[in-house]
């Protein structure tokens, strides 16, 4: 007979009974669910609702339990259905009737959402200490290169010089946001909401502070049909661990063609490469395009709930154990991307000449002739179209800026001088661009030096 069988006159069918059980994956949840119940059981006996030989003994039996799980010694049953039912019903087999009493002033749907709540507080902070790891193997990367030159990109097309420090701190913003943003959720899901029963509370006389303090959260929900039916610090994390997932797909985009012989800017450690079942030469980066594959799964995750909980009208529905299995794959996904992509990037060599050469070419220096002009009083947009028609003549006769004469210069602007060699130089280019977030060495250096202190006031 089922723990909530009582109004019912035959047992379910054999395949509800596998449909309807959530087992198979809520049992992860066992840590949260038997502390939930000792705070819950704790708080029974305070009150006086069960009395403290009563509380003690089953404290006794879930901390057994627990042993017995964290050992291996347990086996689930899908006939119980989740990981609740079966915690019970393992605590009456050891304690006996007493064990009953456990669940009195409370319902399934309090205590599933307290466990997601402390499951996903301890995983967000596991989230955040893996991008915070990340972000510091960037800065020590970055210090590498502050003057590594190297061409940056719009549209795929060579634009400017910048250094590879700059570019990899980029990144650092990106990851350093992320963890600003889990942060921001822990807000939301700080909150203690045992004691909202199945809806509507329960008539016993319940501590609800007394539990949050017992459980470390912050305060208590203040509406019990909210309480057992709010899923949205599941969509946060869910929508935070997409825009993690966006971020090191972009970056693992660039590290793939960066690896390829087109590019040569780096190469991958043999760690974290794969090669061809056919073709002997190859060295694939396999590890960044899986972290760019599953991207795509952490935003099915999302999309998933967002769909589940679009209709569901107040309260709790059984709709609603599809959150788990959609949040658990991208805590897992999420958490597997960073452990693999900090060694990766950690790992790689950097081919600082390749990169230094290849910022020579796609007339990269080109916005730097136009401030050339702009400087000595040429209105910008003119000394644009100079530019673009000196560009236009270095591509018919096969030039770079710097192979012209100073006669061509001149032919184009009499206000180009024998100085503009020296200012059209790549290093010359980034080192000028002063400006505070630039790429000028100086004030990387400055970025970084600010980077671990904003880091380590977020951790």
């Amino acid at each position: 007979m089922k723990l909530w069988g009582g109004r019912f006159a035959k047992n379910n069918d054999e395949l509800m009974e596998d449909f309807h059980s959530s087992i198979t994956f809520d049992k992860r949840l066992y840590r949260e669910d038997i502390a939930g119940s000792l705070a819950h059981s704790a708080m029974l006996a305070k009150q006086g609702i069960i009395s403290e030989e009563e509380g003690n003994a089953i404290r006794a039996g879930l901390q057994s339990i627990l042993k017995d799980i964290d050992e291996g010694h347990v086996e689930f049953d899908i006939k119980a259905e989740d990981i609740h039912m079966n915690v019970e019903t393992m605590l009456i087999e050891r304690i006996g009737d007493v064990g009953k009493k456990l669940h009195t002033g409370r319902s399934r749907n309090d205590q599933v959402a307290l466990d997601i709540r402390l499951y996903m507080k301890r995983e967000t902070d596991e989230v955040i200490a893996l991008l915070a790891d990340l972000n510091e193997t960037l800065i020590t990367m970055a210090e590498q290169h502050r003057e590594t030159v190297m061409p940056g990109y719009t549209h795929l097309q060579k634009a400017q010089p910048i250094t590879f420090a700059h570019h990899l701190m980029a990144y650092f913003e990106m990851f350093l946001r992320d963890m600003g943003r889990l942060q921001d959720s822990k807000k939301r899901l700080d909150s203690m909401v045992l004691g909202s029963g199945a809806l509507a509370g329960t008539v016993f006389p319940l501590d609800r502070n007394f539990v949050a303090e017992q459980l470390g959260f912050g305060e208590i929900s203040h509406n019990s049909l909210d309480g057992v039916s709010d899923r949205d610090f599941a969509l946060e994390f869910l929508a935070a661990a997409s825009t993690i997932m966006m971020h090191l797909s972009r970056f693992s985009e660039e590290i793939i063609f960066w690896s390829s012989g087109e590019f040569g800017f780096i190469t991958l450690d043999d760690g974290y490469s794969t090669g061809s079942s056919i073709m002997p030469q190859k060295k694939n980066p396999d590890a960044a395009e899986l972290v760019r594959g599953k991207t795509g799964r952490v935003y099915g995750d999302l999309m998933a709930l967002l769909t589940v909980m679009k209709g569901i009208p107040l309260a709790y529905n059984k709709d609603m154990q599809e959150d788990k299995e959609a949040l658990f794959d991208a805590v897992d996904t999420v958490k597997k991307c960073l452990m693999i992509f900090k060694p990766m990037v950690a790992t790689l060599t950097i081919h600082e000449e390749r990169m230094r050469n290849d910022a020579e070419g796609g007339f990269i220096n080109a916005t730097d002739a136009a401030d050339y002009l702009a400087e000595r009083g040429v209105p910008f947009r003119e000394a644009h179209a100079v530019v673009g028609s000196l560009i236009l003549h270095c591509e018919k006769e096969g030039k770079a800026l710097k192979d012209l004469t100073i006669e061509e210069w001149k032919a184009f602007s009499p206000v180009f001088s024998e100085d503009i060699y020296d200012f059209v130089t790549i290093e010359k280019s980034v080192q000028r661009r002063q400006v505070p977030g630039g790429p000028a060495p100086q004030r990387v250096q400055e970025a970084i030096a600010a980077a671990k202190q904003r880091l380590e006031a977020m951790k």
